[in-house]
């Protein structure tokens, strides 16, 4: 028969327990591997507990290399560089920049379902949770497929702490680069931080300015420098415009006679939207189908 004191006790543990099971379930566990069957592509995401989970992406646009028009050069350089990958040859981190709307994350995606077959599998880390790269990392490590962490619309604002993370994971820490990691990222800034024409005075100095201002300016460089190849897009010209508008036509099931009667529209609605990107085709392309359905 337990005494009172033994009962006693047995109920303070039993209560301790508890309450370190309660502690345990709000403080941030280490990242798991998830099932890696589940898709090609996974997507980091933190929950409202501070859990970082990695979430598959049930349905990965269907976008090849075929797909693509106009941007022969940069798929050339994309996709020698993820054939080295993974082939497991030396390559290069990716920086994609350029202009809005010019298939630099379509491009991507391509690549993705292109070489999904060859062992090539994608995660999509937003720019807030650049801080987690390190745990992302180690739990790909040991896995025999090839993963593209990828950032799509990646810039800084000075001070944001994902700039350093990102920096010391690209070329700046002591253990060696993941042979089956490649980080990709995509921009619209080519050098990713806020650049000013104060910064270009490097000779103006001060009462109580940097006595080195031009390191200030080779800091901020400093991480776009760390991806090996740089990838550039520019506007599209207007023929160019329209060989992608019917491309995008043409997938939308158009016939030749119907592209070449929408060739008008399509360079009204550029006109209307102030520009003639790849992203505003494929949007005429799917309003001019969608009405030719409704006719």
């Amino acid at each position: 028969m337990n005494s009172p004191a033994s009962s006693a006790l047995d109920q303070l543990l039993a209560k301790v327990s508890q309450l370190v099971d309660r502690i345990e379930s709000v403080l941030p566990q280490p990242l798991s591997a998830p099932d890696w069957t589940q898709a090609i592509a996974w997507r980091y995401r933190k929950r409202s507990s501070g859990h970082g989970v990695l979430e598959p992406v049930r349905h990965v646009a269907a976008m090849t290399l075929d797909d693509l028009k106009e941007i022969d050069q940069q798929k050339e350089n994309l996709q020698r560089n993820t054939e080295q990958f993974v082939h497991g040859r030396p390559a290069n981190n990716v920086l994609l920049t350029g202009a809005r709307g010019t298939g630099k994350s379509s491009l991507i995606k391509a690549c993705l379902n292109s070489y999904a077959s060859q062992g090539l599998r994608l995660i999509e880390v937003d720019k807030a949770d650049l801080t987690d790269l390190p745990d992302i990392i180690e739990v790909v490590a040991s896995r025999p497929e090839k993963f593209m962490v990828y950032c799509d619309d990646l810039s800084f604002e000075d001070g944001e702490p994902g700039y350093k993370a990102l920096k010391s994971i690209l070329d700046g820490t002591v253990a060696a680069s993941t042979p089956n990691v490649l980080i990709c990222a995509t921009s619209n800034r080519r050098h990713l931080l806020p650049e000013y024409m104060s910064e270009n005075l490097t000779y103006k100095h001060t009462e109580d300015g940097e006595v080195h201002p031009g390191e200030g300016v080779e800091e901020k460089i400093s991480l776009s420098e760390r991806f090996g190849l740089w990838i550039s897009f520019y506007p599209f010209s207007q023929d160019e415009y329209l060989t992608i508008a019917g491309q995008w036509l043409s997938s939308l099931g158009a016939s030749p006679a119907q592209i070449e009667a929408a060739r008008p529209d399509a360079l009204l609605w550029a006109l209307e939207r102030g520009s003639r990107s790849g992203r505003v085709a494929y949007q005429f392309a799917r309003d001019f189908m969608g009405r030719q359905a409704a006719a």
